[in-house]
């Protein structure tokens, strides 16, 4: 029998613009979905750790995070 000692999974999330507004306007967009993502994860309490988060020359934004995979523990991977 096996049994899931520790998991987390790592993303690259790219928040892009969208093309159908303004630039500016775009790219607060953007920024916010960023932060509404990261608040939605300390609403469920799912632990996390943003390995980088880099704005692109266009504005959009590029976020490198490592977040536990389903409820599995996390052991040590966070730290």
């Amino acid at each position: 029998m096996k049994r899931v000692k520790a998991a987390c999974i790592c993303q690259t999330l790219h928040f892009m613009l969208k093309d159908e507004v303004g630039h500016d306007y775009a790219v607060r967009q953007a920024e916010q979905e960023v932060e509404q993502y990261k608040q939605k994860l300390e609403q469920n309490h799912t632990p996390f750790k943003i390995i980088e988060q880099e704005k692109q020359v266009d504005g959009s934004i590029i976020v490198k995070i490592i977040k536990q995979y389903n409820s599995s523990p996390v052991g040590d991977y966070l730290n």
